[in-house]
């Protein structure tokens, strides 16, 4: 986008019918809800420094000789320190087209998500035939069959494994893919599901941009994959593995914003896909999105400071004070986000999962802790996911 304007949200007024009827009130969670078993992240092996990246990124988006003041202020204000890319840097400026881009997408987001789903499928102590959904989210590449077609064979998925290929989510893709896993599971407590995200961001920078919304793409994000393994409630106990205990889903909740469409995604033509990203995201997340989250956690008769652990998707600095101010958090609460930033980057739909496999391998919280998952997304939307460890 040229002019970053702020957009003006319009809220709709509830009808008539709607405002009438009571306050809708949660149902009890369920002490035999869908389980998180398992959360596994894989990451290309080219790993980079923020500071080894800002040249050769100049080099792509700018033109010979032109000021690279915007594109230095940018990378060092991104919050990263290290990134992982799906090719080696120099292999960017001979892609070409958008179909050498996509092929690499295709080939690379193989590898990944195969290494990432086999990896959760070990530690939940499961085999590829046991899953009975798989939930497959990216928006960084396009194919037919979709990737998570290609993988089933590849791994030895169930012939009748249920297959959901989820695009145009993008960041908020991992908790909304989450959601609907729970969604599935509430209906099918015997099931296992599986939610695999594939996110290969930078093989859809574009060169010879040197627009502000792709040079901040191109200081903010990383690439890597992440699968998550979640066990209906009657399926306690039958791995061959005992897992770490991981929390349990107890609620979700997603959310559109009127009038702005046009805040976050992709303009999408011949070079492929265009980031848009507005600088009026963090005034529609101040404005609307604490009222929203403060709604939906007091339908469960809990409060922001009832929440212990906070998986925020890590959308940026400005993204992650802006959740902090309108919520009124402690300084340390999005820490884990912050560090996730930090490490890899964002990584679009693979950062909440990434940052909550590290929660689970390192930080646990105590059994009864509740936690709350967040993201925002291209609609521009927000998801919420309440777990309970």
């Amino acid at each position: 986008m040229n002019d970053m304007r702020v957009p003006v949200l319009v809220e709709h007024a509830p009808s008539p019918s709607a405002a009438a009827s009571p306050a809708r009130r949660a149902s009890p969670p369920s002490a035999s809800g869908p389980r998180i078993a398992a959360v596994r992240c894989a990451l290309p092996p080219h790993r980079y420094a923020q500071h080894e990246l800002t040249g050769p990124i100049g080099d792509l988006c700018l033109s010979p000789g032109a000021d690279r003041a915007l594109l230095h202020r940018v990378h060092a204000s991104a919050g990263v320190g290290t990134r992982h890319l799906a090719l080696p840097i120099e292999r960017y400026a001979r892609l070409g087209d958008f179909g050498r881009s996509n092929d690499a997408w295709l080939e690379t987001g193989l590898e990944l998500g195969e290494e990432a789903l086999s990896g959760a499928l070990r530690e939940a102590g499961l085999a590829p035939a046991d899953v009975d959904l798989l939930v497959f989210a990216s928006i960084t590449g396009v194919a037919a069959p979709s990737l998570d077609a290609r993988l089933a064979g590849r791994m030895g998925l169930r012939p009748d494994v249920k297959r959901v290929p989820l695009f145009g989510l993008g960041c908020v893709a991992g908790a909304a893919g989450l959601a609907r896993v729970h969604d599935h599971l509430r209906g099918h407590p015997d099931d296992t599901a599986v939610l695999l995200t594939v996110e290969l961001c930078s093989l859809t920078l574009q060169r010879g941009d040197s627009s502000r919304a792709n040079l901040v793409a191109g200081a903010l994000f990383g690439d890597g994959a992440a699968a998550l393994v979640a066990r209906g409630g009657n399926t306690d106990g039958s791995s061959t593995v005992a897992p770490a205990a991981g929390p349990r889903v107890v609620a979700t909740r997603s959310h559109l914003y009127p009038g702005t469409e046009r805040l976050l995604g992709w303009e999408i033509g011949a070079a492929g896909f265009r980031v848009v990203i507005d600088a009026g995201v963090p005034d529609i997340v101040r404005g609307h999105f604490g009222r929203h989250l403060r709604a939906f956690l007091a339908e469960h008769e809990l409060t922001v400071d009832d929440i212990g652990t906070w998986i925020c998707h890590p959308g940026g600095p400005r993204i992650l004070s802006a959740v902090s101010e309108t919520l009124g958090l402690s300084e340390d609460a999005l820490d884990c986000s912050r560090r996730s930033l930090a490490a890899v980057g964002n990584m679009s739909s693979v950062s909440v999962l990434h940052i909550l496999e590290g929660i689970r391998a390192h930080r646990a919280p105590e059994p009864g802790t509740w936690s709350l998952l967040l993201a925002m997304g291209p609609g521009f939307c927000s998801e919420l996911v309440l777990l309970r460890w």
